[in-house]
């Protein structure tokens, strides 16, 4: 839970203090007055990182050189830095940290008309999701994911010299075993969050499930795939090539499914990512909803009003008449 936000040079803010219920509160106002981007300073907060900045120095507000995000003893600070190469600086209650130690201290759950892309779009989006998930509750996995995501890079550089430069192979014995440390470590997590969501009550009287598309990594598989690997230059095994699959019955949801039967896909994920997440904490994360109520129909939209009350949930809109029904909430009005 976040009781309130100061932005410093964020995006369209030069500075703004935002108070949040403990409860519901609402952002309204028109399209481009800064809506997102206070769910993406308060995304920032959770996670150490952006969900729609393409670059970090992107947050910076134009012709500035330093952007502040600051609320619930948490501080991100973005600079331009170098060259014009952005730099992050974490602080918790003042004190420096890594994105390791950063990341989970203020728990979120965010859910936008973008997500219909974790059901229709490339593995990338689905792998990305399931990372932000399991680094909100689990430091072993932060870590394993940085690892891992070193090794292959410095694998997949290896990979370019044998076959370029003719170096010998058995300097791949020492990434090979890092990737396969920490990408069972990466398996095993991905794989208890897909079963935890399997377990969770699909809405509306529908069946939704996941399907775990894994990549295993082993030695067998690297000598499997060592000559294909050598040609790409590339490392073709691993956590960083897993998908999973959302069904509706048997039915491939992406294939299959009309829009309405993927959003209510997504919904029933986001609920379950609740869940998962006050499972394994003991806490309630914050529910972050930008815009979506336009995206839903009648029924969807009650799913998501009686869904708002149970936490913390903090939700954007243009339209007030979207809120009916969800009662006394504390109401924040924003001027394009």
């Amino acid at each position: 839970m976040i009781k309130s936000i100061k932005l410093s040079d964020f995006r369209n803010f030069r500075a703004k203090s935002l108070g949040f219920s403990d409860y519901i509160t609402t952002i309204v106002g028109p399209n481009a007055s800064g809506k997102t981007n206070i769910l993406e300073a308060l995304y920032l907060l959770s996670t150490a990182k952006s969900f729609k900045a393409r670059l970090e120095a992107e947050m910076i507000k134009y012709e500035r050189n330093l952007a502040k995000v600051k609320g619930g003893g948490l501080e991100v600070m973005i600079t331009r830095g170098d060259n014009g190469w952005p730099k992050k600086k974490l602080l918790v209650n003042g004190v420096p940290k890594r994105t390791i130690d950063f990341a989970g201290n203020f728990k979120a759950v965010l859910f936008g008309p973008w997500d219909m892309d974790l059901v229709t779009e490339s593995p990338s989006v689905r792998r990305k999701f399931l990372d932000s998930v399991l680094s909100q509750v689990d430091r072993e996995y932060r870590r394993s994911i940085l690892s891992y995501e070193k090794g292959l890079r410095q694998r997949n550089r290896l990979l370019f010299r044998i076959r370029e430069e003719g170096v010998s192979r058995s300097q791949l014995l020492f990434w090979n075993q890092l990737l396969i440390k920490n990408g069972d470590y990466l398996s095993a997590k991905r794989q208890e969050f897909i079963d935890f969501v399997n377990s969770e009550g699909s809405p509306s009287n529908t069946h939704y499930r996941l399907e775990y598309d894994k990549s295993v990594i082993s030695d067998g598989r690297l000598e499997q795939y060592k000559e294909e690997e050598v040609a790409a230059a590339t490392t073709l095994v691993g956590p960083h090539r897993d998908d999973f699959i959302f069904f509706e019955g048997k039915r491939i949801l992406a294939s299959y499914g009309s829009r309405g039967e993927q959003r209510m896909g997504i919904l029933w994920l986001k609920m379950s990512e609740l869940n998962y997440i006050e499972a394994k904490t003991e806490i309630r994360p914050t529910l972050l909803l930008d815009d979506i109520f336009s995206e839903l129909d009648h029924e969807h939209r009650d799913v998501v009003m009686g869904l708002a009350k149970k936490q913390q949930t903090i939700i954007t809109t243009t339209d007030v008449h979207f809120l009916k029904g969800l009662g006394k909430v504390e109401r924040i009005e924003l001027k394009s």
